[in-house]
């Protein structure tokens, strides 16, 4: 057995994207052997501590690996490291309004805008929003069909204002690019937005574009929507993940406590 095997047989019978190949391979990087025993196992998680990885960075290492062993038949698996449960980063309501309010110069700030919009209203990855392409978008519906992990597909429905802004800005091809129709890069994005924020005054959200995927996340809870909904317009494959959403800021458990306390 082999990690070069096992990561064509990924690709070329599961189909896997090639995000899901580099992922593999980074992750093998981190092994000395590929039939380890329980100690090179170990190993394999000490070294990367050492080197500063986070538990949630060594977890996700740790998965690829895990599945590698299953596939060789191995009978060794890596426990996963214990996650603090950290207070997921947010954009607040007051910059979220800024954000609505700023009127953006130029075809360049119109789109960036628009990609935080969308973002933000949709709960989307910005991999999903940057892959749009003008048939994806039902205006008449208010549905976007997206393309998330896995290749997988699924319909994320999105608000009348949002349709406002699309209809304005929709053309053939991809629906965010470049002048010349390519595809947009998430890093020249990111830097892009993180300077929207200062430009407004405010400080960006630490993952700062992810943050926008758990601002909506939040929100629609607070609003009353359901675990259960957001699931599946999030695209995740468990409740696991979605259910870290239901922990919500200190100021909503503030808020539940003085409705239930007994001494109120």
């Amino acid at each position: 057995m082999s990690f070069a095997q096992f990561i064509k047989e990924r690709k070329y019978l599961t189909n896997v994207t090639p995000a899901t190949i580099q992922w593999y391979q980074q992750s093998f990087a981190w092994l000395n052997t590929e039939s380890p025993s329980d100690a090179d196992l170990k190993d394999f998680v000490i070294r990367m501590r050492e080197r500063g990885l986070k538990a949630t960075g060594c977890n996700c290492r740790i998965r690829a690996v895990n599945a590698y062993l299953k596939w060789a038949g191995s009978p060794h698996r890596i426990p996963k490291l214990k996650e603090p449960q950290l207070v997921l980063p947010t954009f607040s309501q007051t910059q979220v309004t800024l954000l609505l309010k700023h009127k953006p110069r130029g075809v360049c700030q119109s789109r960036l805008l628009l990609i935080v919009l969308t973002l933000l209203d949709t709960g989307c990855r910005i991999s999903e929003v940057l892959g749009l392409r003008a048939q994806d978008v039902d205006l008449d519906n208010l549905l976007l069909t997206v393309t998330g992990k896995g290749r997988k597909d699924r319909k994320v429905p999105f608000s009348f204002e949002l349709r406002k802004r699309l209809c304005k800005h929709l053309s053939q091809g991809l629906v965010f690019s470049t002048r010349q129709g390519r595809a947009l890069d998430r890093h020249v994005v990111l830097r892009d937005v993180k300077l929207l924020c200062l430009k407004l005054g405010f400080t960006p959200p630490e993952r700062t574009l992810h943050a926008t995927r758990h601002t909506f996340a939040i929100n629609y809870l607070r609003k009353g929507g359901s675990v259960f909904h957001l699931q599946k317009v999030l695209g995740h494959s468990t409740l696991e993940m979605t259910r870290r959403y239901a922990n919500l800021m200190t100021e909503d458990l503030q808020a539940v406590h003085q409705r239930l306390s007994l001494l109120a």
